[in-house]
């Protein structure tokens, strides 16, 4: 099943919904993503597969990679049978967990089709691991290990994993890696991966599927949606370096003892710059973290002890401890919080010393760079900080 369109060149023709109307009582009923994150007022129509595409799911999309990654989208959103707020594309479902808005990961997972998929596929395995029939290929699986302490990330496959977060997004691996109609594959909770010609990718389970989980994938008239197009989220900020146009994941990394920056698409470097982070005792936080939050202007104000330790933000329940010294700054512009210390990528318009530590923990920024990163790191764009 999962190979027929990969080697045949199938395409699956489109589902339509069996009751809209259903599909609509279905969706208000989901829990949606907050209005007030920051994500992308655009709606855009990708006429390759006659969708749109906005919201959260536009700004994820664009993170992780975009087309290149996932491919483009094959339905409109939809609330699933697992009751979660979903979009289809043609290499993985996204699903928005609500949840994960408290935290510093993800705010989206990708639907775990990989075991129903896998089962088609080698049949279904009994209590005592032996198969119990149901068809399927016997050369796939005689492969797939149901050995409850999980298989490992096939050597061929660990860096695209890595790359691409796949702890979060596709979950783990179900299967061990496969040799299958003459190439290697392996399963995961979110799909399946394939090392053809010597890249890795996605397969396009959810085109295959879309009919089995009851995706409506009708195609739709742009009716005046403009077209998906990255130059649209630049805003008037000129990018520093020569590195736009670019495929491929973003992330941002920092160092703390270098006071830089470093902003990549893929492989290519897109901007670098000096930066000014936290200042002792509040030096910036290390570790690894992804855009959350977005504001294109925020007073930003707080409160620090006698020993100069920041001891409460605007925001936090209650008010400044007795006895602290408040510290503010209006008007700052073009914010994008990665952690939940609030600490944040912003533009300084109050000092331009940066190559050295200025700041309460944020990462100050000169303020076209901020205009840039702004517009082109969308929320869940991942951000590591290091020494």
């Amino acid at each position: 099943m999962a190979f027929a369109l990969l080697t045949a060149g199938m395409t699956p023709a489109p589902v339509a919904a069996s009751n809209p109307e259903t599909a609509a009582e279905a969706l208000a009923s989901v829990p949606l993503p907050p209005s007030d994150l920051g994500q992308s007022t655009y709606q855009f129509f990708i006429p390759e597969t006659g969708h749109t595409i906005s919201g959260l799911f536009v700004d994820y999309w664009r993170a992780t990679g975009g087309a290149a990654v996932y491919g483009n989208p094959i339905s409109e959103p939809f609330a699933a049978a697992n009751g979660l707020y979903s979009q289809a594309f043609e290499r993985g479902i996204l699903q928005f967990h609500l949840e994960q808005t408290w935290t510093e990961d993800p705010f989206f997972r990708l639907m775990p089709i990989g075991p129903a998929a896998l089962d088609e596929e080698v049949g279904t395995f009994r209590a005592d691991g032996k198969r119990a029939g149901g068809g399927g290929d016997r050369r796939a699986a005689a492969w797939v290990s149901p050995d409850l302490a999980g298989p490992a990330v096939g050597d061929e496959f660990q860096e695209w994993y890595a790359r691409h977060e796949g702890a979060f997004y596709l979950g783990n691996p179900i299967s061990q890696p496969i040799r299958e109609r003459g190439e290697l594959v392996q399963w995961f909770e979110g799909g399946l991966l394939m090392f053809v010609h010597g890249e890795v990718g996605l397969a396009p389970l959810p085109t295959e599927m879309a009919a089995t989980l009851g995706i409506d994938t009708s195609p739709l008239a742009a009716n005046g949606v403009p077209v998906y197009d990255e130059a649209l989220f630049w805003n008037g900020a000129a990018p520093p370096a020569a590195g736009i146009p670019a495929d491929g994941a973003k992330r941002i990394e920092i160092s703390l003892s270098q006071q830089q920056i470093w902003v990549y698409q893929g492989d290519e470097l897109v901007l670098t710059s000096l930066v000014s982070t936290g200042l002792a005792p509040n030096e910036t936080s290390t570790g690894n973290f992804r855009v959350r939050i977005k504001k294109p202007l925020e007073d930003m104000r707080g409160a620090v002890n006698e020993k100069g330790e920041v001891v409460w933000v605007a925001g936090e329940k209650g008010g400044p401890p007795r006895g602290s010294i408040p510290y503010g700054v209006e008007d700052v512009p073009n914010v994008l919080y990665f952690s939940l210390d609030a600490e944040a990528l912003h533009g300084a318009y109050w000092h331009d010393n940066f190559g050295n530590q200025m700041s309460h923990g944020c990462v100050n920024l000169p303020l076209e760079v901020a205009e840039f990163l702004y517009t082109w790191a969308p929320l869940g764009t991942p951000v590591l900080v290091t020494e």
